[in-house]
């Protein structure tokens, strides 16, 4: 049985490696090859899902490498991979062989075989190296077309932010061994002693919050959006943001454990729900629109997490991840074909490819919360445990439900007007548009519009009761009738509103357009000090330690000299008698085995030199190298640990 949970993770981490070191020499046959490894994944997952495996294996003195399905983990394992295949199919279509396309698809196999690892790890060494994996890879698919410089530096604010937030697993990992959790399960961490539990949960809210773009890191979302379309589809559907949550309701008894970090994890969650929803109507650029609107869905999943409804957020998780990856697509589709991802060029988009156009409308109607599509159901679930923790949670999520509507419908609006005449004008502003849509790219829109429609059945009472009996979330709190009937007319009717006001900016929120301002503050607040103290160091090693290091080097020096000068003819007399010896010895030593010698210290020298050239390579003083180094070495380190299970 732990053989099907090696091969579940192995299979992408192995093809993706393959398929990266091979890059263009395979380019033709990338794509097949990426999408059959995730194809298998998938049958894999779905087997795991059933079987419900475990397994482990040591890693260190009364530390293992465990990892294991259960139920919350079957959810997201199948989720996972499903998602992958729909995008991975869609990239065949998207991408043309003068793409690196063998680098590509191996980097989006390792990011999920990443994921994979973080769903199902028991133990936080596991989960340290998936965690690394991630943030290398979204990096390097973040800034795929890195010889374009504005790419290049939205991938370094993205890695750099959620970098920083990441610092908090290790913390959280020092503080659990110092508060006697030596195992490092994830399930003994609430036992640790205080205050050491304070650390740990303190370093799991940070990096799970930054993993999520939540408030105060959502600013590296926008960011991201410079990445290829498919990239944004699956790190910001069913994985990367996705992982942060998970890890909050993996670690649910954690938070409970503190009596703080619930209620905390909620109201940032619901915060960034209703902020960054505003931030989505402010938007005229269709990507930065469904970024802004991923933090804010995924704030709907941390509130459930710091509410402890664990299914209610694991159905929040899986809607969106359909609903999200549709969405995505089609405006990957969009700018594929046209050129632009910007709203007003956009403008009867859905008319002249039509297909697209009713994907992404079933997409953006879930979004909206329309009845009877799947995030309306999601988010009453949500909505309802919010209520058992207070009438604010419960007013400002249902706010922040009001406001998705509201983005939703004003993405619709544009992309359902008649074509204008001079809508090629437009077109082309960001790339060359082929203006076509390939039938590779079509298929994986229409299956993910259909999931976006229909997954909100697993809230319904049926398999509402089987998902909470799999997540451990019995007795969780269902929706009244009343506040279904509800949600469901104030979506229909701020929906409504919407198309009728069109593209008319709401004069209040301006202040939203920019992200909040939050990049700019974590410039000035941490880049800025950051950078300077680093310019005053250098400063102080240049003109302070350098400067001491010469003065020390010059009294050394006249010393030696000063030593010559003693009783120089003494010394010279010793000197010339030990040479004389000296030349003697070497005389004799030369005429006892002159070749031999000579060879074996040739052979010695030239590995030498050959060992310093190899050792230089990658001493190349970019710290983002090095990190990549380390990356490579995290991930040799965990086939190893694959092989011997």
């Amino acid at each position: 049985m732990s053989a099907l949970l090696w091969a579940l993770v192995a299979v992408p981490l192995a093809a993706g490696t393959l398929l990266g070191v091979t890059g263009r020499r395979w380019n033709r046959q990338a794509p097949a090859l990426g999408v059959a490894a995730a194809v298998v994944t998938l049958v894999l997952a779905v087997a795991a899902a059933l079987l419900r495996p475990a397994a482990s294996t040591p890693l260190l003195a009364g530390i293992e490498a465990g990892l294991r399905v259960d139920g919350l983990s079957a959810v997201m394992v199948v989720t996972v991979a499903a998602v992958t295949v729909a995008v991975l199919v869609f990239a065949a279509g998207e991408f043309g062989t003068e793409a690196n396309r063998g680098r590509f698809f191996g980097l989006m196999l390792l990011f999920a075989g990443g994921m994979l690892v973080t769903v199902t790890a028991t133990t936080l060494p596991p989960l340290l190296m998936a965690w690394e994996a991630m943030g290398a890879t979204s990096w390097a698919l973040i800034g795929y077309r890195w010889h374009e410089p504005e790419r290049a530096r939205a991938a370094d604010v993205a890695f750099l932010t959620t970098r920083t937030a990441d610092l908090g697993l290790y913390l959280a990992a020092g503080a659990a061994l110092a508060g006697g959790v030596g195992s490092l399960r994830l399930d003994a961490l609430p036992t640790a002693a205080s205050p050491w539990l304070q650390v740990v949960a303190a370093g799991v809210v940070v990096a799970a919050l930054g993993k999520s773009a939540q408030l105060p890191f959502s600013f590296w979302l926008s960011r991201a959006m410079e990445g290829p379309g498919p990239v944004s589809a699956l790190l910001h559907s069913a994985a990367m943001v996705a992982a942060g949550a998970y890890l909050l309701l993996r670690l649910a008894p954690l938070q409970a454990a503190t009596g703080w970090a619930g209620p905390l994890v909620a109201w940032i969650g619901v915060g960034t729900a209703l902020l960054l929803g505003l931030v989505a109507v402010a938007q005229t650029d269709l990507k930065q629109l469904l970024a802004a609107s991923t933090a804010a869905q995924v704030g709907f999943m941390v509130l459930g997490a710091g509410c402890a409804a664990v299914a209610a957020a694991t159905t929040q998780f899986v809607a969106h991840a359909a609903t999200k990856a549709g969405l995505f697509l089609a405006a990957s589709a969009w700018l594929s074909a046209l050129g632009t991802k910007r709203l007003p060029a956009l403008r009867g988009a859905a008319r002249s490819h039509r297909v697209v156009g009713a994907a992404f409308t079933a997409g953006a109607l879930a979004l909206a919360g329309v009845p009877p599509l799947s995030l309306w159901a999601a988010k009453d679930e949500v909505l309802a445990a919010a209520g058992e923790h207070g009438w604010g949670l419960h007013l400002a999520g249902f706010a922040a439900a009001v406001v998705s509507a509201l983005y939703s419908v004003k993405a619709l609006w544009y992309v359902w007007r008649p074509l204008p005449r001079d809508a090629a004008a437009g077109y082309d502003s960001e790339q060359r548009g082929t203006r076509r849509v390939t039938p590779l790219m079509r298929a994986p829109l229409l299956v993910l519009a259909l999931a976006a429609a229909t997954l909100g059945v697993l809230a319904l009472p049926g398999p509402a009761g089987w998902l909470r009996a799999a997540v451990g979330g019995a007795g969780e709190p269902s929706p009244q009738p009343w506040e279904v009937a509800l949600s469901a007319g104030t979506a229909l009717a701020v929906a409504a509103f919407a198309w009728w006001r069109g593209p008319r900016p709401l004069p209040a929120i301006g202040w939203a357009a920019g992200w909040l301002g939050l990049e700019r503050a974590a410039r000035k607040l941490i880049v800025r000090p950051v950078m300077a103290l680093a310019r005053f160091l250098a400063d102080f090693d240049e003109r302070v330690i350098d400067a001491t290091v010469q003065r020390l080097a010059r009294a050394t020096l006249s010393v030696a000299r000063l030593s010559a000068g003693f009783d120089d003819r003494r010394i010279d007399g010793a000197v010339q008698g030990v040479a004389r010896a000296s030349l003697a010895a070497a005389r004799w030593s030369a005429r006892a085995d002159d070749g031999g010698i000579d060879a074996v210290v040739g052979t010695v020298a030239a590995g030498v030199r050959r060992l310093g050239r190899w050792a230089r390579r990658p001493q190349t003083g970019l710290l983002h190298q090095y990190y990549a180094q380390a990356v490579i070495g995290l991930a040799a380190l965990l086939l190893l640990v694959l092989l011997m299970g």
